[in-house]
């Protein structure tokens, strides 16, 4: 899922491919899905666990809508810090995260506090706080300074928060708060035997190395810092050809995991529960 920007990423106007849009916001058209994405979403939600994983909010999230009958049963919002089950978020799960960083993290609160006291407005144009689990500012990133943001991290890092300077936005988010922990959570409960992740930000950084197969595309502050791992593929496709790429990669491992007749991997029927393939954040664009 992309802005229509994501378009010019490698992509002449010529080329362009049809797109349909999966969010409206504030009645204006916000993030797409190729066509062809659409098809390749629309058959590996059929065969697997389909989980959505991303930094957005519940009700960020809960603005896509995507094609088809490919609403996923399961969802990993905030970062980690809500699973959505049929849309809803476990109380259990959510009652486990806030322990886990009450124990171990600062208070949200003194990160607001360090923002307001340390900040301006001549390179900060937003602040803001995401369900009451982590922070972050918009920023005017060629006017910030650069011995700010190594202060804030050091700072953050004592109390148990991390920092990073993704595009525009500044993140501040409690260690416990993690992507991969909230997938394993849910392969526990689905039973998964394979992993598959996918994401662009360093906020998916986690969630990629915590998988058993994952894959990274050309753009992107994972592929900006040439983010690797034994089992991440490093993809050469940018913007829209990397969201198709992603997805025809989820499918293909997915069907060879499986076992099928004759050692040839036969496709699942739509109501058995399979490998979980965890969709990145990255991957959907993320508002201010």
């Amino acid at each position: 899922m992309y802005s229509s920007a994501a378009l010019a990423l490698g992509m002449p106007d010529a080329q362009a491919p049809r797109l349909l849009c999966v969010e409206v916001h504030e009645s204006k058209p916000l993030s797409y899905l190729t066509e062809e994405a659409a098809a390749e979403l629309r058959l590996l939600a059929a065969e697997t666990v389909f989980v959505p994983t991303t930094t957005r909010t519940r009700k960020q999230y809960q603005r896509i809508r995507l094609p088809g009958d490919t609403a996923p049963k399961y969802a990993i919002c905030a970062n980690g810090g809500h699973l959505l089950v049929d849309g809803v978020s476990d109380p259990d799960w959510h009652a486990e995260v806030l322990r886990r960083v009450a124990d171990a993290c600062a208070p949200l609160a003194e990160i607001r506090a360090y923002f307001t006291a340390t900040t301006d407005l001549s390179w900060v144009r937003k602040h803001r706080v995401a369900e009451d689990l982590f922070a972050y500012l918009v920023v005017e990133r060629e006017r910030m300074p650069e011995e700010w943001l190594a202060r804030f991290t050091e700072w953050a890092d004592q109390r148990g928060w991390t920092v990073s300077l993704q595009g525009r936005k500044v993140y501040a988010v409690p260690k416990p708060l993690t992507k991969s922990a909230a997938m394993r959570e849910l392969a526990r409960r689905t039973g998964a035997t394979l992993t598959l992740a996918a994401g662009d930000s360093l906020l998916d950084a986690d969630l990629l190395l915590a998988a058993d197969r994952a894959w990274r595309p050309g753009h992107g502050e994972l592929a900006d810092t040439d983010f690797t791992a034994p089992h991440v593929e490093a993809l050469a496709e940018r913007g829209v050809s990397a969201g198709e790429e992603i997805l025809r990669r989820f499918r293909t491992a997915a069907r060879a995991h499986r076992p099928g007749v004759n050692g040839v991997p036969v496709p699942l029927p739509a109501t058995e529960t399979a490998p979980v393939p965890a969709a990145a954040p990255g991957v959907l664009p993320d508002p201010a």
